[in-house]
């Protein structure tokens, strides 16, 4: 990543359409209740592709980092290939990082997948989603996949807190929020130290246990994404401005949360201007390890 000419980075960006794969519409009735409950302006009545995400972040000079999420198991959806957004991660290695998703439920083979990734496309990082991928965190069929994360020391992102999947849905769409409560987290980052955790989200309703949990363990973090900050609880502001200021994270939760209304509330709601820049870039140089000698980084084969 060209760091310098970034004027943040935003680690929270979905993959929403590819460009390799017909979209399977299984489940469609998810995004529309998400589309919903988020007010998502959606152009050319599609989420984006990943070449246009790309493009509306090259046009205001933030750098992303990228994933889709893997949920095969729980909602019998097709992802998008990890592999796709990690080619267009390195032909636009200037500002754009890939992450993977991998399904808990894949257990071994995931972990086979996992290992593939980082060291043959140069994945930096990987996403979990225990509501949607149904199961907690702490479940032990995880552990291979973040053995694997940890020998790499990548970071990994989960979901935490409410999930505006399924909201409204009948039933919320069968999925559980129980398996995103940030406390379940706590035994993850104890048990794999040398894996960076980012707990995504303000958690409510558990806000004081992610907080909590991320003074507590110094391998974790927490992206402020999915909500506009003048939404968040008060006690999140008071951490980012004080004891916790070098580990949280800009985060939009794109296309759902847009950066210009996340940075533009951004300045109105209480944050030190000490800490802007702290939050909109340089956390995110230290969790990414973007400092780093190339020569000691995991070199993609691609690109």
């Amino acid at each position: 990543m060209d760091i310098a000419n970034l004027v943040a980075i935003d680690t929270h960006v979905h993959a929403e359409v590819s460009c390799c794969e017909p979209p399977d519409l299984f489940g469609k009735e998810f995004d529309e209740a998400a589309d919903k409950y988020f007010g998502t302006v959606l152009k050319k009545g599609r989420r984006p592709t990943i070449p246009e995400t790309i493009e509306f972040y090259r046009e205001r000079k933030i750098g992303l980092v990228m994933f889709t999420v893997d949920c095969e198991s729980q909602l019998g959806r097709r992802r998008i290939p990890n592999e796709e957004v990690a080619r267009f991660a390195a032909d636009n290695r200037d500002m754009m990082i890939a992450f993977a998703s991998i399904d808990p439920h894949k257990g071994k083979m995931g972990a086979r997948e996992a290992r593939r990734l980082i060291e043959e496309y140069g994945v930096r990082g990987f996403k979990f989603h225990p509501t949607l991928q149904g199961c907690y965190p702490n479940d032990r069929m995880a552990y291979p996949i973040y053995e694997v994360i940890a020998e790499h020391k990548l970071p990994a992102v989960f979901h935490s807190g409410h999930s505006g999947m399924g909201s409204g849905m009948r039933g919320g769409g069968g999925l559980l929020l129980k398996y995103s409560e940030p406390i379940h987290l706590d035994e993850v980052a104890a048990d794999f130290p040398d894996m960076k955790v980012v707990i995504a989200h303000p958690s409510w309703p558990w806000q004081d246990q992610a907080l909590s949990i991320c003074l507590h363990k110094p391998n974790v973090y927490i992206d402020l994404s999915g909500w506009s900050p003048k939404y968040f609880a008060p006690q999140l502001i008071q951490y980012a401005n004080t004891l916790l200021r070098h580990k949280m994270l800009f985060a939009s939760d794109f296309p759902l949360i847009r950066p210009d209304r996340w940075l533009s509330d951004f300045e109105t709601v209480g944050f030190r201007p000490e800490v802007h820049s702290l939050i909109l870039k340089e956390n995110a140089i230290d969790l990414l390890d973007l400092r780093a000698p190339a020569s000691l980084r995991s070199i993609p084969g691609h690109g």
